[in-house]
């Protein structure tokens, strides 16, 4: 919880590499994952940076890789997921790397290019063999010249439209196929482009074509054309070429086209033969890559990280060293140098790297050690903002309070009891739901969300049985605390009775032990009842919510030494809130003491008070009556002019207008006491500063006086004046006297390296400019702030009735839901068919329960749970204006996704 509650202490580190230990250290400090490289060369261009070769040569590799996994995935091979996370290999291991590359991707290419042109060649012959196969049957249908009379008696006729002698006609004919889909369009083109002198015949190709390149299917037609003379030849081939349909040689002799259809169907079997082997051949070559494509998948990023990390860095020629700043958490110091001192044995250098620790001003990003059940709630912390650095973090109190509100709303044993064994089954086989990949975004929301499910419907299961409610229904474990005494025959009279607490109710026993009676499940004004309770439950939790909020606001102005926010900001918001809405929640529990079923008559109705109490309208009661004018007893309110709107206790008019001046009077404390205060110290900072100005001024000018009196001064005197012999030597000199080896920083300007000591003898640093000082922005801003507090306090009390009013709807929605459809088929009385009625009606229930009960209305409460924190909660204390954590890690590249 501690390292939770605020963002771990980070500091800005100096790491000193050498350039053989360089790719080592870096690949150890990718495999810790506690670092954060900051980029000093952020004007250089990405090709004009040290490792941008090496860079290059690794998507060279990337690109090898992907063409190897999409040639996986044509065969619809899968990369195979285990929990292998390699190391990166060494730089001299990369030519290793990118010859099997190579190697592979070579002999994937020509396995593809031979297996292509081997498909092209089969197609041709089975487009060959078909075109003979359906020209020997167009021929044998119609007899030996039946055909070819046919195309003559269509194409012959003479000028004045008589037929002309068959036998003086010479017709010629060609084959091919053409894709099924161009038929229509190629059979009307030949019509109008050779006006009707040829003659169409096609049929459909019965066996399966695949396409040599994509290996889809495709469907084509053995067609023939009929034509006289060598023009209409020369027409119909450029009709073919253009409808890009294939001309196959065709013998006009049945026996020739038996004998080349024997040789094609042979040269069919011997080239089916070829490519199984070829696809055999190519199976292999997939499957030894597959085994190890993850592994090199994971090599290959890693790789491209370490450079892409060295490229941050700044190379010290000098030294022949690497100098990279980076942002790390005090806690992981220790491992780092571990890592550090791993890497530089791994490189063999004997040079070890440094770690140094650096003063700085920048502000640190936000880091949280969260774990497998705390990631979720952070994150939705973090979807608000991340927070300042050190500043108090919401998410360990949204542990309890984001499941606590939801329940709230959804609160029903029965739909919190699926929704936790839902969450609890995803939480029992996390491993298997997060090892696989799946593209189901809103299945890949609810996994991530497990815990925060689980923990949803467990907490509903608490409220459900808080308000007794079980799919709309109440059970009684303890026994009721009401008992009615009416005789049937009453019942009867009348269709409903009144049950007097005073006759009916057993104050031996007490109320029901835990939650709500049941009694109330079977009242008429069980909606009045629950109302009022869960209304003033809500205006509870609200108010004690945000008061939390304010307190955590104290703690945040503790910690960052901040007592002018303690005085002007926080004392008076809480003394704000507690005077209107904590006396509110006061009242509350005033009433649930203090008045019983004797004085319901005149119980006082809160909200009418409240009202009241800022318009200071009073009805006090009347003070004729001798005994206790504040007692609940059983009296007529008329004898005390008692009503809902009068005076309820002793003192109520002084205490409330007390609390409305208070809470008033802390408005302007808000809005003036800080810019003034602000003010002032600004003016006495100007003042200070003023007057040291002119004594340095005093003292350069006695000291150039004096100089020029004692022009023989030495430095030998200047040193008996009391001047440490230490100002006169270099920061390096300073290092070594001091017995610590001196460090470097980096100059980020130009890259150059200015020395320091570890002992902190360093340049005294030059006077800061002064801030300037808005008196107006100042006094804006704290009224936007004041004005954005009180006004928020009262609309996000209101807020928090969202609770009391979706709770109302979840139940009258299940109660809608059981009386309207379950409870409908038990009250049918059908022998033996009812049975089957309640089943099919029982699995309409069960699935509207599930998709509106369960979906739709878990996913509004999760809303509303979710604004209620990130506005009425947040907004107290949480400024939420952080960066956050970046690690250089390789925990995100174990992924075998090469695409990323």
């Amino acid at each position: 919880m501690g390292a939770l509650f605020r963002s771990e202490e980070m500091n800005l580190c100096q790491i000193f590499l050498q350039s053989e230990a360089a790719y080592a250290c870096v690949s150890e400090l990718g495999e810790l994952g506690l670092v954060q490289f900051k980029d000093l060369n952020p004007d250089v261009n990405a090709f004009q940076r040290k490792f941008v070769s090496e860079i290059m040569r690794c998507e060279e590799m990337q690109r090898k890789l992907r063409y190897i996994h999409k040639e996986l995935k044509k065969d619809q091979m899968k990369i195979p997921d285990t929990d292998e996370n390699p190391k990166a290999p060494a730089p001299k291991e990369m030519i290793d790397l990118e010859a099997t590359f190579e190697k592979i991707e070579s002999e994937l290419k020509e396995v593809n290019t031979n297996a292509e042109a081997l498909r092209r060649n089969y197609l041709e012959l089975t487009e060959l063999k078909e075109v003979l196969k359906k020209t020997h049957v167009f021929f044998s249908e119609h007899g030996r010249h039946g055909i070819v009379d046919d195309a003559q008696h269509a194409l012959m006729h003479d000028e004045g439209g008589g037929f002309v002698p068959i036998t003086s006609v010479q017709l010629g004919f060609v084959a091919g196929v053409i894709p099924r889909e161009k038929i229509p369009a190629f059979e009307r083109l030949l019509w109008f482009a050779n006006r009707g002198n040829t003659f169409l015949k096609y049929d459909d190709i019965d066996q399966p074509l695949e396409d040599p390149v994509s290996g889809d299917a495709i469907d084509k037609c053995v067609f023939l054309i009929f034509f006289q003379g060598e023009q209409l030849k020369a027409r119909v081939r450029k009709i073919c070429e253009g409808f890009k349909a294939t001309l196959y040689p065709c013998p006009e002799i049945s026996q020739e086209r038996t004998e080349m259809l024997t040789g094609v169907s042979t040269r069919l079997e011997d080239l089916k033969t070829v490519l199984n082997q070829t696809k055999d051949h190519r199976l292999r070559v997939l499957m030894s890559a597959q085994k190890e494509l993850r592994t090199w998948i994971i090599k290959v990023k890693k790789i491209k990280a370490i450079y892409h990390t060295l490229n941050m860095c700044n190379f010290d020629v000098s030294h022949n060293s690497l100098i990279a700043e980076c942002w790390t958490p005090v806690s992981g110091l220790e491992e780092i140098q571990q890592a550090l001192k791993h890497g530089t044995e791994l490189s063999g250098s004997t040079v070890p790297s440094i770690l140094h620790r650096m003063q700085t001003k920048e502000v640190p990003p936000t880091y949280f050690k969260t774990n497998k059940f705390t990631s979720v709630f952070q994150e939705i912390i973090d979807a608000y903002g991340i927070a300042t650095y050190q500043e108090v973090n919401p998410a360990p109190y949204a542990i309890i309070s984001f499941p606590f509100l939801f329940a709230v709303m959804f609160g029903d044993f029965g739909h919190g009891f699926i929704m936790f064994l839902a969450g609890f089954w995803m939480v029992i086989m996390e491993k298997k739901l997060t090892s696989g990949k799946s593209d189901n975004e809103i299945m890949n929301m609810f996994v991530g969300g497990r815990y925060i499910i689980t923990m949803m419907g467990l907490f509903s299961i608490y409220t459900g049985l808080i308000y007794n409610d079980i799919f709309s229904k109440s059970v009684n474990i303890f026994g009721s605390g009401w008992h009615p005494s009416y005789d049937f025959k009453t019942l009867q009279a009348e269709s409903s009775r009144v049950l007097n607490p005073e006759d009916h109710f057993d104050n031996t026993t007490g109320p029901y032990p835990f939650g709500v009676d049941p009694i109330w499940q079977s009242s008429l004004n069980k909606i009045t009842f629950t109302n009022s309770l869960k209304m003033k439950i809500s205006v509870i939790f609200g108010v004690s919510q945000m008061l939390l909020g304010v307190l955590l606001s104290c703690v945040n102005h503790v910690y960052f030494r901040r007592p002018i926010n303690i005085f002007c900001e926080f004392i008076p918001q809480i003394v704000f809130l507690l005077c209107l809405f904590g006396y509110l929640v006061a009242l509350v529990f005033y009433k649930w003491i203090f008045f019983t079923s004797l004085c319901t008559q005149y119980a006082p109705q809160l909200l009418i008070q409240f009202i009241n109490m800022f318009l200071i309208t009073y009805t006090p009661r009347s003070a004729n009556f001798t005994g206790d004018v504040y007692a609940c007893m059983d009296i007529e309110p008329t004898v005390i002019n008692a009503t809902s709107q009068t005076v309820f206790y002793e003192h109520q008019q002084p205490i409330q207008i007390t609390l409305v001046v208070l809470a008033l009077l802390m408005v302007p404390v808000m809005l003036l006491f800080k810019p003034f205060i602000l003010r002032a110290r600004h003016n006495a900072r100007a003042k200070a500063n003023a007057i040291r100005r002119a004594g340095l001024n005093a003292t350069s000018q006695r000291t150039l006086i004096h100089n020029e009196e004692h022009p023989e001064s030495s430095d030998d005197s200047k040193k008996v004046k009391g001047e440490r012999p230490e100002a006169h030597l270099s920061d390096i000199e300073l290092g070594a006297m001091s017995g610590k080896d001196p460090t470097m920083s980096i100059n980020g300007e130009d890259g150059g390296v200015v020395s320091h000591s570890e002992v902190g003898l360093a340049e005294p640093e030059e006077e800061e400019e002064e801030e300037e000082f808005d008196m107006g922005e100042i006094f804006i801003h704290q009224a936007i702030h004041t004005i954005e507090y009180c006004l928020g306090c009262i609309s996000h009390t209101a807020s928090y009735l969202r609770l009391w009013a979706l709770s109302l709807a979840h139940a009258q929605l299940s109660e809608v839901l059981w009386s309207m459809l379950f409870r409908f088929s038990l009250t049918m009385d059908f022998a033996y068919v009812g049975g089957f009625i309640i089943f099919f009606v029982f699995a309409a229930f069960a699935a509207v329960t599930v998709a509106v009960l369960l979906l739709m209305e878990g996913l509004s409460a999760f809303l509303h749970t979710l604004r209620l924190h990130w506005v009425e909660f947040n907004s107290k204390f949480y400024m939420g204006e952080g960066y956050k954590f970046a690690p250089y890690s390789f925990k995100h590249l174990l992924d075998a996704d090469i695409d990323e």
